[in-house]
């Protein structure tokens, strides 16, 4: 295959310069109907690009032309032997894979600090999880992911375990030992899924972590926007070996996607596709580049640490600066940063700013961010460590609790009841309660004291914690 083509890309192209009457969606007709200031923002080649599955431009349930050709040389691409694209982001291939390998009532190994779109798989599937705790950091409050050791002991506890998902990368970079992982779920005979939304460039440099596929999983899920150049909201999922019904993969994507699919992002995967596989090498090496001038000028500025774990496989790109010994929050941290020196973290947490370094940096953004980190003030914000928690009792699957009724209740009043919600504190990012679990007086405890600590609770209806939504 020549990896220079864009068979998607180029048809859209052609069918943006048609000049045919257009009496089919969407209802802009090519931008000619388009409200004038929307129409200045995003230019009128765009618009005349947003075009519906025309016969030229082939569908994404059922491609036989452009998109399978797209999609086939993402798969080379990628190490895959065969791939999907996705105009839902990676939440719809998270979905799909769970809907994919599990049905009601099968086990499903995971991670505590997965992905909410897991959550919503395990709901829309009925699988029953069995929660893995990831290794914690309570000094830094970052939680990394789970260890082979964890994964061997859940086996034998539930050899009836239908797959195993993983998080790789975590959101701060950290990898598991994703190898020895594959070679667990090889040796039980079930597949082993990846949320790798934030790893699709790994496959592009020896100096980056190995990719999921390379280390043996059976399907990986990749947001594309996020690491590499295809537009917000345009990911992968790719697949690899026998252990998974291809067909039904297929046949899942099918109930999460979008029948009317926004071909500019399928499009730009197409692009990005191309891009690596031609310059994906010499991109990730100036990348990397990059990102180690980041960290090295970074560690010598004074209050400030770069995050290095010493157990763990990190991703060099993902650059995490503790910012606590300036004696303010991450959160201010971030926000002094972004409304007044110009600079804009991909994710502050109460101890940490973490910073995206991609294929779309350069020198200039580098210097932007350490100047600017040199100018943060001093506080007296002293973080105070966030203890570790048991995992809570599961009463019923969170498809029954999601179906279930519920009601509203005072806090001190929810305990012993069982939660209606997904109630996540950050730090440490894991999840204390979901639907279906049992509320105790630790758990309680535990998201009181992050809210103490300056963190935040998300998913619950009363972010103040004052009430908490129950099954009746």
């Amino acid at each position: 295959m020549q990896f220079d083509r864009l068979p998607l890309l180029k048809i859209l192209a052609e069918c943006a310069e048609s000049q045919n009457a257009a009496f089919h969606t969407p209802g802009h007709k090519r931008g000619q109907g388009s409200f004038k200031a929307f129409q200045q923002l995003v230019g009128d080649r765009t618009l005349q690009a947003d075009l519906p599955e025309l016969p030229e431009l082939d569908n994404l349930f059922a491609p036989q032309g452009a998109i399978a050709q797209a999609q086939t040389l993402a798969a080379q691409t990628f190490g895959a032997e065969q791939t999907w694209f996705l105009a839902n982001g990676s939440t719809a291939g998270i979905i799909a894979a769970i809907l994919a390998t599990c049905n009601p009532g099968d086990k499903i190994l995971l991670p505590r600090n997965v992905h909410q779109s897991a959550i919503s798989g395990l709901i829309l599937s009925g699988a029953m999880p069995i929660f893995l705790q990831p290794e914690y950091d309570a000094n830094l409050d970052i939680a990394h992911s789970v260890t082979p050791e964890t994964v061997a002991i859940a086996l034998q506890t539930h050899p009836d375990a239908k797959a195993i998902l993983i998080v790789y990368p975590t959101y701060y970079g950290v990898c598991a030992e994703i190898q020895a992982i594959a070679d667990l779920a090889y040796a039980a005979g079930i597949p082993l899924l990846v949320d790798e939304a934030h790893g699709a460039h790994f496959a592009f440099h020896p100096d980056l972590p190995i990719s999921a596929l390379s280390a043996g999983a059976d399907l990986s899920v990749q947001s594309t926007h996020k690491t590499l150049s295809a537009l917000t909201q345009a990911s992968m999922l790719h697949v690899q070996g026998e252990r998974i019904d291809r067909d039904r993969i297929a046949r899942s994507l099918q109930l999460v996607q979008s029948t009317s699919p926004n071909y500019l992002l399928l499009a730009s995967l197409d692009a990005a596709r191309a891009q690596m596989a031609i310059e994906g090498k010499e991109l990730m090496a100036r990348t990397l580049e990059l990102a180690d001038k980041a960290r090295s000028r970074i560690a010598e500025l004074p209050n400030l640490k770069v995050f290095q774990p010493k157990d763990w496989v990190l991703d060099k790109t993902r650059l995490t600066v503790t910012v606590t010994k300036f004696g303010i929050d991450g959160f201010t941290a971030d926000e002094i940063l972004h409304q007044n020196l110009g600079v804009t973290a991909e994710l502050p947490s109460l101890q940490h700013l973490t910073f995206i370094i991609s294929l779309g940096n350069t020198e200039t953004d580098i210097d932007r961010l350490v100047q600017a980190l040199k100018q943060l003030p001093s506080g007296s914000f002293s973080p105070t460590q966030i203890s570790e928690f048991d995992l809570p009792e599961t009463v019923m699957s969170p498809r029954e609790a999601f179906f279930a009724g519920s009601e509203t209740v005072e806090t001190h009043l929810a305990i012993d009841r069982v939660s209606a919600e997904l109630i996540c504190p950050y730090p440490p990012g894991i999840p204390v309660l979901l639907p279906g679990e049992r509320i105790t007086k630790g758990a309680i405890a535990a998201l009181k004291t992050v809210l103490a600590a300056g963190g935040f609770i998300s998913g619950c209806s009363d972010s103040s914690l004052n009430t908490l939504k129950v099954l009746r």
